[in-house]
């Protein structure tokens, strides 16, 4: 397993589906590269899911929204997980289902950018 420069150990690599959380919200994306000296993680989001109930994550009851076309992060590999693949491989079918989604570009691009602030906020001391 490789450390960072923070001798902290990474637990996934380039191309993983990796999973941030904060509150009813859980952003999914992809590993595109490590900066291991720096302890981040260049992530492409592709979908989040804003959970209807608050408190059960895994509930069904959870919207989609599509962020393939939506702006890469660079954020601090302490703050994610590896993703499961029973529940990326539910998600990219409904990614793939546009009855499911919020198609408007805009309210995608607001949804992310509140997201990012709100986890921001939370995790200044990580930045």
């Amino acid at each position: 397993m490789e450390t960072t420069g923070y001798d902290r150990p990474i637990p996934f690599k380039e191309s993983q589906i990796i999973c941030l959380e904060y509150d009813t919200t859980r952003l999914y994306g992809e590993v595109i590269q490590l900066i291991l000296d720096r302890g981040m993680c260049w992530f492409r989001p592709i979908c989040m899911t804003i959970s209807n109930a608050e408190s059960d994550l895994d509930s069904e009851q959870y919207s989609l929204i599509h962020l393939r076309s939506g702006s890469d992060l660079l954020w601090p590999t302490t703050l994610f997980r590896p993703a499961l693949d029973t529940e990326v491989i539910s998600l990219l079918v409904d990614v793939d289902d546009n009855n499911k989604l919020k198609q408007d570009k805009n309210s995608c691009r607001q949804h992310l950018n509140q997201f990012v602030r709100q986890v921001w906020a939370a995790n200044q001391d990580k930045f």
